[in-house]
Parts: C-alpha cells; sequence; structure tokens
C-alpha cells in the first residue's frame, strides 16, 4: 500500500532494548524487528549507572537502518522502565549518566524518609503508589543527603524516556504514566505533587510539562535529521512506562477484566476509571499507577517466574539442559498441592539459595519438603496460582464491574501449565497473549495519535484480530482448588 503508514517504536527493557517498526494495514498491526541490543548496568566508583548515550546511540543506528530502507516514518514513540530519571544542566547538557534503580544507595533511605520527613500513610494517601526502596522519591531523598552534585546542579530533571524524547526533540516534558511510578504524582491533580517535591528539595519548574500518551512531545532536531537521513518526524509521548504499554496492548473487548503482566515478576490489576486511594488499599499495598485515555492502572506487583528461574541456575548441569516443557512436563506428574509456600514472602526476595529457601519454607509450616526439581518447580505453580487467587480476588473487592476473564500477557502467557492451573485456581476464563505486548501498545498509541485508531477499544479490537491467544477455562476440579485455597490461607497466615 503507497500510503502506508509506519510507526517506529522504541522499547528498552532493563536488561536489553530493541526498534520496530509497524504498519496498520486491513485492521491488522504487522511488526518488524529493525534492531535489538543490550542495555548495560555499569558499575563504577561505587554506584550503578545506565548509559543514556548508548541507548541514544542505539535509537539513532534504528531510525538510520529505516531511513536506509526509503522509509517514510509517521511518528516515534519511547517506552523504558520506570522510576529512573535524568539530569540536565543550565547549559542544556546532561549531568553523569542517569543511576540505576538496583543503585544500593537507597538501602534504608526509604525507611528514614518516612520516619523523618513525610509520615508512610501520608505519602500513599497523596500518590497511591505502593513502597519500594528504589522508587524517585526515595533516589532524591539518598541524593540529596548524600549531598549529590548532579541534582544540586540540575535545572531540569526528566525520566528517562523523556529524556530519550529530549535528545531527539529538545522538548522537555514529564509524560504521565512513566511520573506516576515516581511516588511523587497526586493522580487527583493529574501533576507531580508540591508537597513531596519540596520535601527533597526540589522544584515543579525543574520537570517539563505534563503529557499525556498520544500527545506530540516535538519533531526531530535539525541534528537528529542530518544524522538519521531523515525529515521533521514527530516524536509521540507514548506510555512511557512499559508496562503502561503493555496494558494498553491487552486485547480484551470490553472493561470487564483484569490483566497478569507474567514474567520475571507478575503485575496482577485493573483499569479503573479514577485512582483507588482508601485504608484497604493501604492495608494491602496496592498501587495506582498512570494508564491511557485517563485510565488508572490499579495493580499489585506478585513474585512471579523469579522462583523458577532461580531455581533453574542452582540445579545441576542435566537438569539446566532440559527444555522447560520437559521440566515443567515432569512436574505435573507430581502430586497437587503436597507443599505450598507465599511467593511474596521476603525470605524469596533474594536468598543465597532459591533451593534452600523453599525447603525452609515447607519445614517451618510442617508440610512435605520437596526435594526433587519436579517437586520444586510443581510447589513454585501451585502456589503462584493459589496467589494469583488472592490477589484477584481482592481485586474483585475494588472493581465496580464483574470480573469475568482474566489476560495473562507477556512471556509467562506461553507457560501453558500455569495459565492452566490460573483458570481452574480463579474460576474464570484465562486469555493468554500476546507475548510481547509492549511494543505492540507504543505502536498503538502511535496509530492513535495520527488519526489511524479512534479509541482505546479499536485500538484493542485491531490488537486482537493481529495476535494468537490461546483460552483457558476452569476444569472440573474446583472443589480440589478450593480446599488447596483455603490450605494456602492457612499457611500464608502462620508466617
Amino acid at each position: 500500500m503507497e500510503n502506508k503508514k509506519y510507526y517506529f517504536a522504541v522499547d528498552l527493557g532493563a536488561t536489553s532494548g530493541r526498534t520496530i517498526l509497524g504498519t496498520l494495514a486491513n485492521g491488522r498491526l504487522e511488526q518488524e524487528e529493525i534492531t535489538r541490543f543490550p542495555n548495560n548496568l555499569i558499575e563504577t566508583g561505587g554506584h550503578f549507572y545506565w548509559d543514556i548515550y548508548a541507548l541514544y546511540f542505539e535509537m539513532i543506528k534504528g531510525l538510520q537502518a529505516v531511513a536506509k530502507r526509503g522509509i517514510e516514518i509517521t511518528s516515534i514513540g519511547i517506552d523504558t522502565w520506570g522510576v529512573d530519571f535524568v539530569f540536565v544542566g543550565e547549559d542544556g547538557a546532561l549531568l553523569r549518566n542517569p543511576v540505576a534503580y538496583r543503585d544500593p544507595h537507597t538501602f534504608g533511605r526509604m525507611e528514614e524518609y518516612l520516619d523523618k520527613v513525610v509520615p508512610k500513610k501520608d505519602v500513599y494517601d497523596i500518590t497511591g503508589i505502593q513502597f519500594m526502596n528504589f522508587n524517585s522519591l526515595f533516589q532524591f531523598y539518598a541524593m540529596q543527603q548524600d549531598g549529590n552534585v548532579a541534582l544540586k546542579m540540575a535545572k531540569k530533571i526528566l525520566f528517562v524516556p523523556d529524556a530519550l524524547s529530549w535528545m531527539l526533540t529538545g522538548e522537555a516534558v514529564c509524560e504521565y504514566t512513566i511520573a506516576s511510578t515516581s511516588q511523587m504524582l497526586d493522580p487527583r491533580t493529574g501533576d507531580l505533587s508540591e508537597k513531596l517535591l519540596a520535601s527533597v528539595g526540589l522544584t515543579r519548574e525543574q520537570f517539563g510539562r505534563m503529557v499525556q500518551p498520544g500527545e506530540q512531545i516535538g519533531v526531530l532536531t535539525e541534528e537528529v535529521q542530518k544524522m538519521t537521513g531523515l525529515g521533521p518526524v514527530p516524536v509521540i509521548a507514548v506510555p512511557g512506562h512499559d508496562t503502561a504499554s503493555a496494558v494498553a496492548a491487552v486485547p480484551a473487548k470490553d472493561e470487564r477484566f483484569a490483566y497478569l503482566s507474567s514474567g520475571t515478576w507478575s503485575l496482577m490489576g485493573i483499569e479503573t476509571k479514577h485512582a483507588v486511594i482508601n485504608d484497604r488499599s493501604y492495608e494491602l499495598n496496592f498501587t495506582n499507577e498512570g494508564g491511557i485515555e485517563g485510565t488508572t492502572r490499579f495493580l499489585k506487583n506478585i513474585c512471579g517466574m523469579w522462583l523458577y528461574e532461580r531455581c533453574r541456575k542452582e540445579w545441576p548441569e542435566e537438569v539446566r539442559k532440559l527444555s522447560h516443557p520437559e521440566l515443567q512436563g515432569s512436574a505435573m506428574q507430581i502430586e497437587a498441592f503436597r507443599s505450598i509456600i507465599n511467593p511474596d514472602d521476603k525470605a524469596f526476595a533474594n536468598p543465597p539459595s532459591m533451593i534452600e529457601a523453599i525447603k525452609q519454607y515447607c519445614r517451618e509450616t510442617g508440610q512435605d519438603v520437596p526435594e526433587s526439581p519436579a517437586e520444586i518447580c510443581r510447589c513454585i505453580f501451585d502456589s503462584l496460582a493459589l496467589r494469583y487467587r488472592q490477589v484477584f480476588n481482592w481485586l474483585k473487592e475494588f472493581a465496580d464491574f464483574e470480573l469475568s476473564v482474566l489476560h495473562v500477557i507477556g512471556g509467562g502467557s506461553l507457560n501453558k501449565y500455569l495459565t492452566q492451573f490460573t483458570a481452574d485456581s480463579l474460576g474464570v476464563e484465562v486469555l493468554a497473549g500476546p507475548q510481547e505486548c509492549t511494543a505492540i501498545g507504543n505502536i498503538m498509541l502511535q496509530a492513535k495519535a495520527s488519526g489511524d485508531v479512534a479509541d482505546i477499544w479499536e485500538m484493542r479490537r485491531i490488537i486482537a484480530n493481529s495476535v494468537d491467544m490461546v483460552a483457558y477455562h476452569p476444569t472440573k476440579d474446583q472443589a480440589a482448588w478450593d480446599a488447596a485455597y483455603e490450605k494456602f490461607l492457612s499457611i500464608v497466615s502462620k508466617k
């Protein structure tokens, strides 16, 4: 098609990144990966940094590759991981590479801030964001306490996707979904909280103008046009937080759904029209992150395949050589619910040995202790499905609509055993796919911005037409899962 529109997505994760070209044709989305590259964490001088210049270089390379093919790009969108940021000086130059959220400089600082500066309940009442020590608020506090010179000299502070957009366009913005991960945004006002900014010595003027997903940030600078061979291509503020882009790509037919973004970590939630901030959401540590078209992603972090991945690294070589289906298939021969853990117990956060941590948990709770890889794998899958049920039940408390289906997206959607267990445990239909959803959400928001897509529901219909979903339905073993859930609640209450 001569007048087909091409959308260029930059999708950056904490370990790797890629550039993708997307097009819409005959009501379907087509994607082509242009480049893939590592995102290296740099340790130097006692800190961990991201190489923002290397990421910029890879973006340029991807744009050059497309330009060489004579493809006219309609727009560009960038999504990344959350919370991290870049300082810009008075002269418009970057002040150091951005510190990575994995840097230990925040250890103990969250507790110190909540004890000495703003009380925990007050922070949650303003932001509705769950407490994690690496949230931007606590990074700023740690830097302030440490006398960070770049912080002192910063004229502008840009979250990572906004910093990369600024490097392309020269326009400083603060995209809503990425700002919401900072634990500094007030969802009621739709802007950064003056109180929380002041608590760490910052002002609103140091951040860019607030933009919503779908707004144009600017066009490529003359410098970038010369480097790439492209014209003044618009850069669109897609959902800058990769999870926001992923949830935007959930191929739901209506609002009555929950989602599970399944990978190393699991994120289970719903889309709501407004933030849910009350004593119950505070007690359960639910979070309210920015979504598209004014929605809120009300969700909870759950430890996902991290447990399995860590165990797999510890098992002997002959076990590691087995394919995932082979190992997981052997786990299905093990008796169900012999051993159950709470995947989110602090014992599993980062133990020296995940295998030993699982065994010790089972010993302490008076259960059979799993020994073989198959037994441990079965324990993990049973326990995750039961934890999903607990969180799903909590979501039903908060939702003002009936939750009739769970959409599983991300790499974990390919795990047929865990996905079937999830359907059985929750007692609802589970639709698995797409696997690569972050880039899809990025591309589709660009298409919406250009007028190719009318609204979120047309967007999701196109995605549903473009991807293969697998439906899982609850089996007849509901009584067994109900009994197992009671056992799970009893075990969790002991710890």
